[in-house]
């Protein structure tokens, strides 16, 4: 059932990567492949949900090198969903930010890869491949932030590429480090690259060497994760990209960054004090959450304003995972919370930046006049993000303060909710001045509902569950990740 369900979470989306790039020239059959490869990985992601759960790990951890657990499980569940999302309104199916045929086929060809990479990377346990499957999905999506050449996007992609692949070699440096550690304590062993065996191998290995390796990889793959300070490209690179893609990279591409972390971090606290990597995840979670706060206090671009939000939302995660138990369950809860609430604010973002031709928020008025269902999902999408009830991130929030205060750590409880109180009015001034006021001169008034609106409820749909009842399946699913990262 396990394997059945991988092959159609990873076959689709290389399936439908070989059809863009065999269609000369870009044909709407290309976008609605992409729609139904997304489907079969999203329906296969579920089927990966309901397997994993009763399921015991195979007896020999270095076997395989796929492996799916709760956690891998999870990650793909987010990342199928919001490939599906980003795909239905991709170009080719009448909603493109470009309805250029060259510009179409470079999206489908990309996006697909870069579902594919987010996909692999969470579901093979050889660490090694992990890298390589991470660094993947830096060379595909930065091929489509310039889709629409201007200076400003061509400089964000090189940016992009430039810093993540500084970051992504750090993260290298470390792996090394924790193999060579590895191999000079056990010698050559079948997987050894495999985590599973490495977290077996933990206890054995040396504190010195695992110290400086862990700091390397959160420094490395917190590059990807949008951790400041080494988040200086995500919000050139998440405003300039078209909608679909910012919808993927902030939804789910920095949680993928997150989970590598998560992995390394369950094997050094088996043979480091857990107090060392959870000094670490405090420290670059805070500061993260402080920039990104203050950052939103001073935003004039809409879409920018969303790229800080990750910033702080992808802090909140890192001080989860640092908070035992409890405050892993909250962010990862907190993963999938802000996987829905972030790509359907991005993709809303699009239509927004298509009606008005901007994305400064000074020009963005009488939003609810101009697009009155746009308008109101963004205020949706927006007032999940800063937290409000009934909305899943509420939920995840307070169980993140709980967590902190739980641990003894009142002072990371009191900066997280001063920082969260910081978001919430900045978000809300800027969502207030969009939303009313005069429409601009010269912007047209009204829109179709159509059955975009449709797929969208779904994720507001999403977000009220999460926030009103945590669903046993989901709730079971965290439970078993959390048990998967700390014994």
């Amino acid at each position: 059932m396990v394997n059945v369900s991988l092959t159609l979470l990873l076959m689709p989306p290389l399936l439908a990567t070989c059809v863009a790039i065999l269609a000369r020239p870009s044909r709407p059959v290309v976008g609605w492949m992409s729609v139904i490869a997304s489907s079969v990985s999203f329906a296969a992601s579920i089927a990966l949900c309901v397997a994993v759960v009763p399921a015991e790990p195979p007896a020999d951890p270095a076997a395989t090198l796929w492996r799916v657990d709760a956690l891998s499980a999870l990650l793909a569940l987010c990342i199928a969903f919001v490939a599906l999302l980003a795909s239905v309104f991709g170009p080719a199916l009448g909603r493109a930010e470009s309805e250029n045929a060259s510009q179409t086929r470079q999206f489908h060809i990309f996006s697909n890869a870069f579902a594919l990479a987010m996909l692999a990377a969470v579901t093979v346990q050889n660490v090694a491949l992990m890298w390589v499957a991470i660094e993947a999905t830096t060379i595909t999506s930065a091929m489509v932030i310039p889709l629409n050449r201007t200076k400003a996007s061509v400089e964000a992609s090189w940016k992009y590429i430039l810093i993540c692949s500084v970051g992504i070699a750090l993260a290298f440096a470390g792996t090394v480090l924790a193999y060579f550690d590895f191999v000079a304590t056990a010698g050559e062993v079948p997987g050894a690259l495999n985590w599973t065996v490495l977290r077996e191998a933990a206890r054995a290995l040396h504190p010195q060497l695992l110290q400086p390796a862990f700091a390397f990889i959160v420094i490395g793959y917190g590059t990807k994760a949008g951790l400041a300070p080494m988040h200086t490209w995500l919000p050139d690179a998440h405003s300039e990209a078209p909608s679909p893609i910012s919808a993927m990279m902030s939804g789910v591409l920095l949680a993928v960054a997150m989970y590598a972390i998560a992995r390394w971090k369950a094997v050094v606290d088996a043979s480091v004090d857990p107090s060392f990597t959870n000094g670490l995840l405090i420290g670059f979670g805070l500061l993260s959450m402080t920039i990104g706060a203050f950052s939103l206090v001073v935003q004039r671009h809409y879409k920018r304003m969303l790229a800080y939000s990750s910033v702080e939302h992808i802090g909140l995660v890192s001080i989860g995972l640092a908070l035992g138990p409890l405050g892993t369950f909250a962010a990862l809860l907190h993963v999938v919370n802000h996987a829905v609430a972030k790509s359907m604010s991005f993709l809303l973002a699009g239509r927004i930046l298509r009606r008005y031709g901007t994305t400064e928020i000074a020009k963005v008025t009488g939003l609810l006049k101009v697009l009155p269902w746009t308008g109101a999902l963004f205020a949706v999408g927006v007032l999940a993000l800063v937290g409000l009830p009934p909305f899943g991130l509420f939920v995840s929030e307070f169980l993140l303060v709980r967590a902190a205060i739980v641990t003894g750590r009142l002072w990371v409880a009191a900066a997280v909710l001063v920082l969260l109180l910081t978001v919430f009015i900045s978000l809300i001034n800027h969502l207030n001045r969009m939303l009313y006021g005069d429409a601009p001169a010269g912007v047209a008034i009204g829109e179709r509902r159509g059955w975009s609106a449709a797929a969208f409820a779904v994720s507001v749909a999403v977000l009220i569950v999460l926030g009103v009842t945590l669903p046993r399946p989901i709730a079971t699913l965290i439970d078993l990740s959390v048990r998967g990262l700390i014994p």
